[in-house]
């Protein structure tokens, strides 16, 4: 693998103490540190703090939400984190959920596509310097010049799950940030992507779910809460019934509805664990990593699920070519 990346900030360490974890990555090979951002840490304080702490690495954000930030405090924080980390930094910029954006921000999840689109088309233009005044998503943006420019143009990412987002990543971005999807799936979605880009290139990055261990019934045990909690938002359930996982999913999606928790998380077959969820020993977590590279990811981003061994141990081994 070219490129490997890592998910910072690690849960349950205070984010001022995680100095050292970061610079094991660094020393251990990964190339790229990159934040998530739904009820934990914001997504730039990280980056922010590794742009001092790994001067080598390479930040960025696997997703910042194109709704909770006001177009003009978005360009501002890209801008400033892009000046503490000259050629480093890539904004992953995404939809998110209605469940972040509605129910914990207050915020209308409304015409998604197009608050990403029109979000991305004004930070263009706010970070070439010019005074913009446009319309994000039917609201007016006036007279906005951005006072802090970045050194150099910042690559943007768009996260996509269907049709519609992945053509506007390979049309109006710079890469695709990918999430919770199989291996096999990738040559579907990066297809749209790649043709929508008409030759021009794209980087595809995948953030993937990761337990270096070979307890099979955790794994299975605490695989299927894992699932259950993304694949039941109506984003996610559309995505893979699109992929074909109807079928598979359908008594869950159908149990979970009815208030039945418990039976919805043992309706979820083991192959779908072990399809979504990358696990068993370094070497074969190395293995699996590699399939997704090999069928058209070009940086793979691992998510540590905390599923009982030594989470630091593993990012180590799991740097180790084999």
């Amino acid at each position: 693998m070219k490129r490997l990346g890592m998910t910072v900030p690690f849960d349950n360490v205070p984010l001022g103490e995680q100095r050292d974890r970061f610079v094991e990555l660094e020393d251990a090979g990964y190339s790229d540190l990159w934040s998530a951002e739904a009820m934990g840490t914001d997504a730039f304080t990280p980056l922010a703090l590794a742009s001092v702490w790994t001067p080598s690495m390479r930040l960025g954000t696997a997703i910042v939400p194109a709704f909770t930030r006001g177009p003009a405090l978005l360009a501002q924080s890209v801008a400033s984190l892009a000046q503490a980390a000259p050629g480093r930094f890539t904004l992953g910029l995404g939809t998110s959920s209605d469940v972040i954006v509605e129910r914990w921000n207050g915020i209308d999840f409304d015409r998604p596509y197009h608050q990403v689109r029109d979000m991305v088309r004004f930070l263009r233009a706010a970070m070439s310097g010019e005074k913009v005044t446009t319309e994000v998503n039917h609201h007016q943006v006036k007279g906005f010049r951005l006072g802090v420019l970045p050194p150099e143009p910042v690559p943007i990412h768009i996260a996509a799950l269907r049709e519609g987002m992945l053509a506007l990543a390979g049309r109006e971005a710079d890469g695709v940030i990918l999430n919770w999807l199989a291996a096999t799936d990738v040559p579907r979605v990066t297809k749209i992507v790649h043709d929508a880009a008409d030759g021009a290139e794209r980087e595809v990055v995948a953030r993937l779910f990761v337990a270096v261990t070979e307890d099979r019934d955790t794994v299975m045990a605490l695989g299927r809460h894992a699932i259950a909690a993304y694949l039941n938002v109506p984003v996610y359930r559309a995505f893979h019934e699109w992929l074909g996982r109807g079928e598979q999913l359908g008594e869950m999606w159908r149990l979970w509805g009815e208030g039945d928790r418990k039976g919805a998380l043992e309706a979820i077959p083991d192959s779908v664990v072990d399809e979504l969820i990358i696990w068993g020993s370094a070497g074969q977590c190395r293995e699996h990593l590699g399939a997704y590279v090999d069928a058209g990811v070009t940086t793979p981003v691992v998510a540590l699920l905390p599923f009982g061994y030594d989470e630091r141990a593993a990012a180590r081994a799991l740097a180790v070519s084999g």
